[in-house]
């Protein structure tokens, strides 16, 4: 079952390039620290800034080291339905294990035309599928009843990463959702509540930083231990705070920076930390013995 802590890995650059050498450095790590599965091209991987050249030789390069490890999880979803299928039947023929697709973004779709969008994806293509709500990218909410029909009419829907911040929402569709059906937290600051509401994991972004207390912290939640999950929780918020201090993925990679993990390097629009903010989570990475 797709469960536990899944990072939302981010992606290296160096010299206008990918860093393969950073990208491997960054699965090892993740594995070796007990993540339970790896999201390739998400937003915290900056799918939006990667040509489809780079993406393909990406994909192929981590999907062989990563070497069936870990589930893998590709992020192949876009506002266009076309590019969407091409690239999601291109993630399975790689090896991805599942897709992510997010909510059309810009458009502003009616939750009709979500259906839809996901009906006709998960119909041309034959790779199992989490979609993605994330209303502060897409520019609208997938609202429960939605995402239970699109659930029960697309049988290789498997899951939703549901980063909404609406916990009744997300507790309704634990409620009404077909059996099997897997909610994914995408929210780092409620992963304990939306646990305890009957999810089964997270996409995490602070689990670039601190796989293993997150691998734990999602496993004390999975075995309903919550009095020690609180206390996991009470110790990840300061860190789940500060690593949205700016945009993400800039904090994540700042401080992957500053643990030595990667080169600091963005793609426009995205840049670097302010450097009042910089100096903020320097200090708050200290904090957590990271640096």
């Amino acid at each position: 079952m797709l469960q536990g802590s899944y990072v939302a890995l981010v992606t290296p650059f160096k010299n206008g390039g990918i860093d393969y050498s950073a990208l491997e450095k960054l699965i090892e790590f993740q594995i070796e620290n007990g993540t339970d599965g790896i999201v390739l091209l998400g937003t915290t991987g900056e799918s939006a800034a990667i040509a489809s050249d780079e993406r393909e030789a990406l994909l192929r390069f981590a999907i062989r080291r990563i070497n069936n490890r870990v589930p893998v999880v590709v992020g192949t979803g876009t506002n266009n339905l076309s590019q969407t299928i091409s690239m999601t039947k291109s993630a399975r023929e790689l090896g991805a294990d599942y897709a992510l697709i997010l909510v059309p973004y810009y458009i502003k779709p009616t939750q009709q035309g979500i259906f839809e969008f996901f009906r006709e994806v998960e119909s041309r293509t034959d790779i199992p599928i989490i979609m993605y709500n994330i209303l502060g990218r897409a520019g609208v909410n997938m609202t429960a009843a939605t995402t239970v029909r699109i659930a029960k009419a697309c049988k290789r829907v498997v899951a939703i990463k549901e980063a909404s911040n609406m916990i009744v929402q997300a507790a309704e569709i634990v409620r009404d959702a077909p059996e099997g059906f897997v909610c994914m937290s995408g929210e780092d600051g409620i992963n304990m509540p939306l646990m305890a509401c009957g999810f089964k994991g997270t996409i995490s972004v602070t689990a670039n930083i601190l796989p293993r207390l997150m691998h734990e912290h999602i496993q004390t939640c999975l075995q309903g231990d919550y009095a020690k999950a609180l206390k996991q929780h009470q110790e990840l918020i300061k860190i789940n705070q500060y690593l949205f201090i700016e945009t993400n993925p800039i904090p994540v990679k700042e401080a992957l920076h500053m643990m030595g993990m990667l080169e600091l390097e963005f793609r426009l629009p995205m840049c670097p930390l302010q450097d009042a903010n910089r100096e903020i989570l320097r200090g708050v990475l200290k904090e957590y013995n990271l640096i």
